[in-house]
C-alpha cells in the first residue's frame, strides 16, 4: 500500500482492488500517465495536477487512463466555459449559504450497506426569491468537492435521493433545458464521483414527464442508476435500508434536519442572518430560464 492509499480501509482497499483496477504496486506509473497527457490538451488550464487529484479521477473511471484524462480535462473545461458560476465559489457565497442551509444537499449521518455517501435534495425547499437554481447546483458541486476529499467516498461512491413531495409546476417550470444542461455537463460528465443511484421518491405527473424528455440524453449507465418510485416507498427499502433512513423516507430514524449539513461547511458562520443579496447571481439564471415545452427540451439538450 502506497502513502496514496492511507486513507483507505482493509475493505476498501479490496474493493478498489477488485471493482476499480487499482494496484498499488502501478499506482503511481498510472497517475504519471493521466499527467502526461495534460500537454495534449493546451486549450486548457489544469489548475491541478498533483497525484492526490489525479488519483480520484483514476477512481472514478475505474483506471482507464484515458477515460480519466478526459474527465481531468472535461472538470477544467466546465469551469473555464462556466466562469460566473465559480466566481465566488465558496460556503459563504450568498447563494450558496442560502441554498446550504435550506438542505441542497443534505446528508445522512449514515452509510448505505455499500459504503456509499448518502445525499438529499428536498425539492419543494428551494425559495426561489432567495437563491436561483443555479446556486442550488453551485452548492451540490460545492459540497461534493469536499466530501470527494475522502478517499474511502472515491472508492465507494454516493447516492442520492430527490422528495419531490409539494414541488410545484411554478417551480417545476424554472428547469429549463439550459439548465438540466448545465447540471447534467457538471454532475454527470465533469466530475469525478461515483453515483451508485439517483431515487427519485414522490415525483408529480410533470416531474416525470420531464425526466422522459432527458432521459434520452444521459448515458445509458446514468439511465441504468435511475429509480422512480414514486409513493411506493418499499421499493427504495428494497435498495436502501430504513433503518440508515429518515422518516420522510420512511425510515426508521427522526426527522432529517436541514440544516446538519450547511453547518459542517459553514461552522461559527452558519448562524450569520446576513441576508442573501437578491442580485447576487440572478443573471446567469436569467439566462437560462426559458420555457419548458418538450420540443425546447429536445432541441436545447440536442445541442449540447
Amino acid at each position: 500500500m502506497t502513502h496514496l492509499q492511507a486513507g483507505l480501509s482493509p475493505e476498501t482497499l479490496e474493493k478498489a482492488r477488485l471493482e476499480l483496477n487499482e494496484n498499488p504496486d502501478t499506482l503511481h506509473q498510472d497517475i504519471q500517465e493521466v499527467r502526461d497527457m495534460v500537454i495534449t490538451r493546451p486549450d486548457i488550464g489544469f489548475l491541478r495536477t498533483d497525484d492526490a487529484f489525479i488519483l480520484r479521477f483514476l477512481r472514478a473511471r475505474k483506471f482507464q487512463h484515458f477515460e480519466a484524462f478526459r474527465l481531468l480535462a472535461q472538470y477544467f473545461e466546465y469551469r473555464q466555459q462556466n466562469l460566473d458560476m465559480f466566481k465566488s465559489f465558496k460556503a459563504t457565497d450568498p447563494g450558496i449559504k442560502q441554498a446550504l442551509k435550506d438542505g441542497f444537499p443534505g446528508g445522512l449521518a449514515n452509510l448505505d450497506h455499500y459504503g456509499r455517501k448518502i445525499l438529499v435534495l428536498f425539492a419543494a425547499n428551494w425559495d426561489q426569491s432567495r437563491y436561483t437554481l443555479v446556486d442550488i447546483l453551485r452548492a451540490i458541486l460545492l459540497s461534493l468537492e469536499a466530501m470527494i476529499e475522502d478517499p474511502e467516498l472515491q472508492v465507494n461512491g454516493f447516492v442520492l435521493i430527490i422528495d419531490w413531495s409539494n414541488f410545484t409546476f411554478k417551480q417545476a417550470s424554472k428547469l429549463t433545458p439550459s439548465m438540466l444542461r448545465l447540471a447534467i455537463e457538471g454532475l454527470q460528465d465533469s466530475f469525478p464521483a461515483r453515483f451508485g443511484g439517483i431515487h427519485f421518491v414522490n415525483q408529480p405527473w410533470y416531474i416525470h414527464a420531464l425526466y422522459t424528455v432527458i432521459r434520452p440524453f444521459l448515458k445509458e449507465k446514468t439511465r441504468k442508476r435511475i429509480f422512480l418510485h414514486g409513493n411506493n416507498l418499499n421499493s427504495l427499502h428494497q435498495l436502501i435500508h430504513p433503518e440508515i433512513l429518515p422518516s420522510e423516507f420512511g425510515g426508521m430514524l427522526p426527522p432529517y434536519d436541514m440544516g446538519t449539513w450547511a453547518r459542517t461547511l459553514l461552522d461559527h458562520e452558519y448562524d450569520d442572518d446576513s441576508e442573501c443579496n437578491a442580485d447576487s447571481y440572478n443573471t446567469p439564471a436569467k439566462d437560462i430560464e426559458k420555457d419548458l415545452s418538450p420540443k425546447s427540451m429536445k432541441s436545447s439538450l440536442r445541442s449540447a
